[in-house]
């Protein structure tokens, strides 16, 4: 019996550099890389979206289109080339108007892009209908996507399966195109069994003609069990990076996984450990001069409390070191509890987990709940869409006050559209 082919999609020029560096690598730092993992039999890249498009206009002064045309023409016409896109956000940190939303769509099939993977972190399926009809009407493949992450303990109301089921109900009942599904765990704090129940239940949900793909970070050292439970419960894909920006709070290692799936029915596409260690030879040379954050490489049991993804960890951590208050770091990774708790359970993925952050660290330098960050303000009050969970009535009310706005339930896309 043959094994079980599992695309493997290579993050390490995306979230990989997203999660360890905030995004800050130079083109030509990384372009030999590149090479190496095209050697080593590699056809399915992340390679921009997220904070890897706006890092570089915002810090290294590099333009994002251009760095995608020269990695398409590295890895050749047939590579899948794939983006992350934060539904009407896109790669914005703000809400953008529907001609905004279609821009996007339109310049990243013009510079590369083979698919766009597009999630919403509140798992508002109305912040998924326009960017996907952008995304098709563009050419793209469009991969959808539900959020994951566990709640605090003593949390209860979503991020269990029936709330993924429910989210991937909507999606399938609104009619929105897409090619692909993608379970999005950006903290890595799912479990293992919660992981294997829902992909169990989604692939009853669709069929097995549906390609379902798991993506998760080690951040909260679970990740190799959790894709292992994906892949036992029938996904078809899952995302990989290469050393030294693996593990820790990015994905998993690319050697790991071969190694974890060693005696399984499961063939990683095709890759072989001697053209890998190759690659990740290259990769380290290329990165020999870049400072590793200590965070960036540690697995930390305090996350599932306060679940904070990868990419956003230590770009953060990065702003503290900068603005020297990392000796807070602690206390605020504490505060995130209660800001999610009484945020509305929305993922703590961008842009929810920014909002999460900067909420939790002005209750801990300003004192608990003295100010309200406005993303995180906005969201509760409704600005973004529709939490999972209505937001705690007294937070609320204040961030109407502070921010002088009213509750709304108004679509998002109509607000942002009267914005010139």
């Amino acid at each position: 019996m043959s094994k079980k082919y599992i695309d493997v999609m290579d993050t390490t020029f995306r979230d990989g550099f997203q999660s360890v560096f905030g995004g800050r690598v130079l083109m030509n730092d990384f372009f030999p890389a590149v090479e190496a993992a095209k050697d080593a039999g590699i056809t399915h890249f992340e390679f921009g979206g997220g904070a890897r498009f706006q890092s570089l206009f915002f810090y290294l002064q590099e333009n994002a289109f251009e760095m995608m045309d020269k990695f398409r023409e590295i890895v050749g016409p047939d590579a899948n080339l794939q983006t992350l896109a934060r539904g009407i956000n896109t790669v914005m940190l703000d809400t953008g108007s529907r001609e905004l939303v279609d821009l996007h769509a339109k310049m990243f099939a013009k510079h590369g892009t083979t698919t766009i993977r597009n999630f919403d972190a509140l798992n508002d399926v109305q912040n998924l209908e326009y960017s996907a009809e952008c995304i098709k009407k563009y050419g793209l493949n469009h991969e959808v996507v539900v959020t994951l992450m566990d709640l605090p303990p003593g949390c209860t109301g979503a991020h269990d399966v029936a709330f993924y089921e429910k989210t991937l109900r909507n999606i399938l009942d609104s009619g929105l195109p897409y090619d692909s599904i993608c379970f999005k765990d950006a903290s890595g704090t799912s479990s293992p069994q919660k992981i294997y129940e829902t992909i169990q239940m989604a692939r009853k949900l669709v069929g097995n003609d549906t390609h379902i793909r798991l993506h998760t970070h080690e951040t909260a050292g679970v990740s190799v069990a959790c894709y292992l439970a994906a892949l036992d419960a029938g996904a078809d894909g899952i995302d990989l990076a290469a050393s030294p920006v693996s593990g820790g709070t990015s994905q998993p290692d690319i050697l790991t996984m071969l190694h974890a799936v060693k005696g399984k029915n499961y063939d990683l596409g095709g890759l072989e450990i001697e053209k890998i260690l190759k690659y990740q030879e290259v990769l380290n040379h290329s990165l020999k001069d870049y400072f590793i954050p200590p965070e960036a490489t540690q697995v930390s049991p305090l996350i599932p409390f306060s679940p904070m993804p990868g990419g956003a960890l230590t770009a953060n951590t990065q702003m503290m070191r900068d603005n020297g208050t990392l000796d807070k770091f602690p206390e605020v990774i504490k505060a995130m509890r209660e800001v999610v708790e009484k945020g509305g359970y929305g993922t703590s993925v961008t842009p929810v987990s920014q909002f999460y952050w900067q909420q939790a660290y002005a209750n801990v330098m300003f004192g608990p709940w003295k100010q309200i960050a406005p993303g995180y303000g906005k969201m509760v009050l409704g600005y973004f869409g529709k939490t999972p969970v209505e937001p705690d009535a007294q937070v609320v009310a204040l961030a109407a006050e502070k921010l002088k706005l009213e509750p709304t339930k108004e679509n998002p896309l109509d607000i942002a559209d009267r914005d010139e």
